[in-house]
């Protein structure tokens, strides 16, 4: 701190040495005086940061600084009365400097103070403890053998404080099985390792439980809570992202595979950048777009303050998971505590501002080889099934008043005999000639021989759920416009069942008069430059647009293409998820969503036709011959072949799908689109630009912002150079105190998302470094740098971790929050836990790994906003880990909630712990307890069924309190849980152990 170098400087005045400017003056003016009087919004506009402001006149016409004259400085003025600065007049040493400063002349070298140069007592520096290179402190002198219990030692020691002893096995095994996969461990794993005498039992049990696919769920929820996971988009909409969870999943599985933290954190930051064919580096960027996005935006400028206000969100969450750095605070003028300038903050945004919140496909290339043999399959039987329909559809459909002569040849398919998965003839009904999507009229709309009539106003046709996932697709209607001056109107639409996501042939929305894919938010629509429509109100024309599996949309007008196709992102919509929708561009009804107009037939196909394909169907018209039309028409050798052909296809057309959903996985991730130019807003006001801010760093954090990259580098990827690079103080410092945090409930600075000025200051300073350089670099030979798991074998066998947690009452008033570590601290289950226990206990948990999540919510989308009400199911999907659950921001988690469960509408560092009668209640009377008191009451009845009655009471007791607790009760508690057991059943005393604290709190 500058103060503490001030008696360097009163001895050079007391010897008559002029004040030094840099290493005196600038030091002290930048410590007192600048934290009121610089910038734009100076006090008084005295600005003192400048030399030209410093010497000029303040707001009052007084100047501030007059060289060589005290009494002409009404800064001297000010300081002499003891009004500078207010409130806390300068000691008098520091007076004395100023008064030689300005009395010999004012010297003042360059034109600016740098108010980040020095650290004060008011805000950092450039020279923060925390922005300093990481050292390799040596290790203090000692008898412990571990390094971590050295630092710990060495500290206690000068405290003086006793550590306590190792604690019992039991304990021990309890403890770092939680801590490790979250699961208690079963009485069995307790009793085998309490029995193990071998030196190297416990660093076999924290093998084995780093080695457990269980593990990466359980730090996978720590780290979630960091990057603000969510699976809605918050605010109004409060939409849900059906693919968030494929970041999730990702999480888990880097974990279990150890992936380096420094690629772990560079994949999540620009993973699309750095591996654009690698399906897992994209899915790792869903951390950027993990949290709110506002999908209901207003007019231009709303629409510019929502971007920076995402741009904030996404800079705040990057800086301070991986950096503890909180830069987001410098939006609007430079950081009031910390040296991060406003300008740093918009070269953060210049180097982020490609992101945009979506959803995208990525492809797994290893199904290509499958899927081509089953495509080949397929092949084969259409091209048979066309064969043997083709005379019976080119016989066409007979009229009573046709004569044979009159007869003109039908078929129902296109060129590559592609077949529709639904086919509407609105001149017949609304029934589906294909499936099952038959449509149900709603507002009016009137079904004639000319067609589907639509008066734009309130009149759609809806379908029943679409009955098999569609992403590939190709929509197809004839139409007749009723008005071409209409605006926005939806022909033929597939959205989600609430009508937040969809694909459509929408009429004049971007552009009067033009046809456009119209999609939610625009995400998948651009204006094709097509020509204006001019016929579509007298006669009857076809529209088609194809979505291929690589994302090319592309439209056509009467078997013609429409304008210039163009790749974008493909939607998929899951089984029973989505519906066809006729004469609205998505619901809810209302606005220019609606068509006016008349519809006189559509297909639906499951894949993207070609432009020879929509052209023969554009030839052949919109008749469809039904299929009781056409097997009339077989002949029974023929009828037969063609369902067995069917029945063929319908299998390997399954196949193809499940190969297709697994090799084209739809994520929630970062959809990157070029940045606009960045330019710092005044105030953060979008009003107000000012000049261009190129991408960059933080100015004050080592390294430099590479420059030494190729040109066609993103910045975005520079910037995830930057942030892991090995000469970031930050990087490592910030992931080994959560680390540490996360083991022992608070970090060696308590606030881990927070190594700035109004962060916690950490206890053990030489440990962090310590820690933070053996993480980069270890001295273990063959280990791995920055190993996530060697980490975790480093702090879980010191003594620090594997001490007694009893307390002392002495050392407690000395040390209430164990932050010197005398002891293991005991800690509650977090929420996830609690309830994981609840079901592992009682033998309920569903032990899958990875895939798609659960629901226990009923959403219900009402008034343009998202609501979510808590349900109870016993089936057994419901009863997988918490991990898995589905998480949609502002519901209420029930028990989760109750044990302090965040809401994933902002990020969590650390969780709070609180105490309230509710959770009492909950845990006493939930839906969740009694049922898993049953099951374990069930559970443990099965496997003493071949106990003798007399025995049994006991028998069962005893197990209900070996399965809850891991250990054998004592006398008193096996006498006492039996009489209970006896008089109220022992589900009743099952659920008495589960609200026990030796089941919710680890010692």
């Amino acid at each position: 701190m500058v103060v503490k170098t001030m008696f360097a400087t009163w001895c050079l005045v007391a010897l008559g040495a002029g004040p030094d400017f840099e290493r005196n003056v600038a030091p002290l003016l930048a410590a007192r005086c600048l934290s009121c009087h610089t910038g734009a919004d100076a006090k008084g506009k005295l600005d003192l940061s400048t030399r030209a402001s410093a010497f000029g006149a303040a707001e009052s016409g007084e100047r501030g600084l007059v060289a060589g004259d005290l009494a002409a400085s009404s800064v001297w003025d000010r300081i002499e009365a003891g009004e500078m600065p207010p409130g806390k007049p300068l000691p008098e040493a520091e007076r004395e400097l100023i008064r030689q400063w300005i009395e010999s002349g004012a010297e003042w070298r360059g034109d600016r103070i740098d108010p980040f140069q020095f650290s004060t007592e008011q805000r950092a520096g450039y020279d923060w403890w925390s922005l300093r290179p990481i050292a390799r402190p040596g290790l203090p002198e000692g008898t412990a053998e571990h390094p971590i219990d050295r630092f710990v030692n060495s500290r206690l020691t000068a405290e003086p404080l006793a550590p306590l002893g190792p604690a019992d096995r039991r304990t021990l095994i309890r403890r770092v099985t939680f801590d490790l996969i979250g699961l208690p461990p079963t009485p069995d794993e307790v009793q085998a390792f309490v029995a193990n005498e071998s030196p190297t039992a416990y660093q076999e049990l924290v093998d084995r439980l780093l080695a457990s696919p269980h593990y990466g769920e359980r730090w996978a929820r720590h780290w979630l809570d960091v990057v603000r996971f969510g699976e809605t988009d918050g605010f109004e909409r409060n939409s849900i992202r059906p693919n968030a969870w494929t970041y999730r999943d990702w999480v888990i599985r880097a974990l279990n595979s150890d992936l380096p933290y420094d690629e772990f954190a560079r994949w999540q930051i620009a993973g699309d950048l750095l591996a654009p064919t690698n399906p897992d580096a994209i899915k790792a960027t869903g951390a950027l777009v993990a949290g709110i996005h506002n999908t209901v935006l207003g007019n231009e400028e709303m629409r510019a303050i929502a971007r920076q206000d995402e741009l904030e969100e996404i800079i705040g969450v990057t800086a301070q998971a991986y950096l503890g750095l909180t830069a987001h605070c410098a939006r609007c003028h430079d950081h009031k505590f910390d040296p991060v300038s406003q300008t740093d903050f918009y070269a953060l945004a210049a180097a982020l501002g490609d992101i945009q919140h979506g959803e995208r496909t990525v492809h797994f290339s290893e199904f290509d080889g499958p899927i081509t043999l089953v495509d080949a399959e397929i092949r084969s039987r259409r091209d048979r099934l066309t064969a043997i329909e083709a005379p019976a559809r080119q016989r066409g459909r007979v009229a009573p008043a046709q004569k044979p002569s009159e007869i003109e040849p039908v078929s129902s398919k296109p060129a590559s005999g592609a077949n529709p998965i639904a086919a509407w003839d609105f001149r017949e009904g609304v029934r589906d000639l294909v499936g099952g999507m038959h449509l149900q009229l709603a507002g009016g709309a009137q079904q004639t021989t000319e067609g589907l009539v639509l008066d734009g106003k309130t009149a759609l046709a809806r379908s029943a759920p679409i009955a098999q996932s569609l992403a590939a697709k190709t929509l197809v209607v004839w139409a007749r416009v009723e008005g071409l001056a209409q605006r926005g109107g939806g022909l033929f639409s597939i959205q989600s069942l609430e009508g937040q996501r969809f694909d459509a042939i929408v009429y004049g929305e971007r552009e009067p008069q033009r046809w456009v894919a119209g999609s939610d938010q625009f995400q998948r629509t651009r204006d094709v430059n097509g020509p204006p429509e001019k016929e579509a109100d007298t006669q009857v024309v076809q529209l088609a647009i194809s979505y291929a599996e690589t994302g090319r949309i592309a439209l056509f007008r009467n078997g013609i293409a429409y304008g210039t196709a163009y790749d974008s992102s493909l939607q998929r919509f899951e089984v029973e998820q989505a519906v066809a929708l006729f004469g609205c561009r998505h619901e809810p009804v209302g606005g220019n969503r609606m068509f006016a107009g008349t519809l006189v037939a559509a297909r639906l196909y499951d894949s993207a036709l070609s432009q020879a394909d929509i052209a023969s169907l554009h030839r052949l018209g919109p008749d469809w011959l039904s299929e009781a039309e056409l097997v009339e028409r077989l002949s029974p050798e023929n009828r037969a072949e063609r369902g067995q052909l069917k029945t063929e296809l319908a299998e390997l057309e399954a196949r193809r799908a499940e190969l297709r959903s697994r090799a084209n996985q739809t994520v929630y991730a970062v959809v990157s689109r070029p940045a606009p130019e960045t330019r710092r807003l005044e105030r953060g006001d979008v009003k107000l630009p000012r000049e261009l801010v190129l991408p960059a760093g933080v100015r004050a954090v080592a390294p430099a912002f590479p420059t030494d990259a190729p040109p066609e580098t993103s910045p975005r990827a520079k910037l995830a150079q930057w942030i892991t690079s090995p000469d970031q103080p930050l990087f490592a410092r910030v992931i080994v105190n959560r680390m540490w945090a996360w083991h022992f409930g608070v970090g060696l600075v308590d606030s881990p998302s927070d190594l700035g000025f109004n962060g916690g200051r950490p206890s053990h300073p030489e440990l962090l470094d310590w820690l933070a350089r053996e993480f980069m670099e270890p001295t273990e030979p063959e280990a791995t740098p920055y190993s996530l798991k060697r980490l975790h074998r480093l702090i879980v066998t010191s003594d620090a971790y594997c001490r007694a947690s009893a307390p002392n009452a002495e050392w407690l008033a000395r040390d209430a929050d164990t932050r010197l570590l005398w002891r293991k601290r005991p800690r509650r289950l977090d929420a996830e836990a609690l309830r994981d226990s609840l079901l592992a206990v009682s033998g309920l948990l569903n032990r899958d790994v990875g895939g798609k999540g659960f629901s226990d919510y009923q959403d219900q989308f009402l008034n343009g906003t998202t609501y979510f009400e808590p349900i109870d199911s016993p089936a057994p999907e419901f009863q997988r880990r918490s991990i898995y659950r589905f998480l949609p921001r502002g519901a209420n988690p029930g028990l989760l909630d109750l044990f302090d469960c965040p809401d994933p509408a902002g990020a969590t560092p650390r969780r709070g712990t609180t105490t309230t009668p509710l959770q009492a209640l909950s845990l006493w009377n939930g839906s969740l307890t009694l049922r898993a008191a049953s099951a374990l009451s069930d559970r443990i009845d099965g496997e003493l069924r071949a106990v003798p009655e007399a025995e049994r009471s006991e028998r069962s007791v005893r197990r209900a309190i070996e399965l809850v607790w891991q250990r054998e009760p004592t006398a008193e508690e096996l006498s006492r849980c039996t009489a209970l057991a006896r008089e109220h059943g022992l589900a009743a005393l099952c659920r008495v152990l589960f609200n026990s604290n030796e089941f919710v709190t680890v010692e």
